[in-house]
């Protein structure tokens, strides 16, 4: 975070979440193929803001759920949308989310 130098207008920027079932590619700024034993990669530092939800972008996009921990169901938080250059059935099927935790 103290990369970060600029406070937004709208929004907030955001890190500590981590990514299971895939990885963050920071070439092509969307979600990619796990990386072997690399369970948990941390994603990057994330600007985020909430819009309408007519005026989000649904093409390109996985709507990644977020937990809080990987017990999953009763730690569910919100909705993530990460772009992804594969179909998001790619990314049900590997059950990818993002976690606030690690253990």
């Amino acid at each position: 975070m103290e990369d970060i130098t600029v406070v937004p207008r709208e929004g907030a920027f955001v890190n500590g979440l981590y990514l299971e079932g895939a990885r963050w590619n920071e070439k092509s700024n969307s979600l990619d193929d796990s990386i072997l034993k690399d369970l948990t990669p941390p994603l990057p530092i994330l600007y985020v803001k909430a819009v309408h939800a007519d005026k989000r972008e649904l093409s390109d996009v996985y709507q990644c759920p977020v937990y809080k921990t990987s017990q999953r169901g009763p730690t569910y938080v919100f909705t993530a949308q990460l772009k992804t250059k594969a179909k998001d059935k790619k990314w049900i099927a590997a059950g990818v989310a993002l976690l606030m935790s690690v253990e």
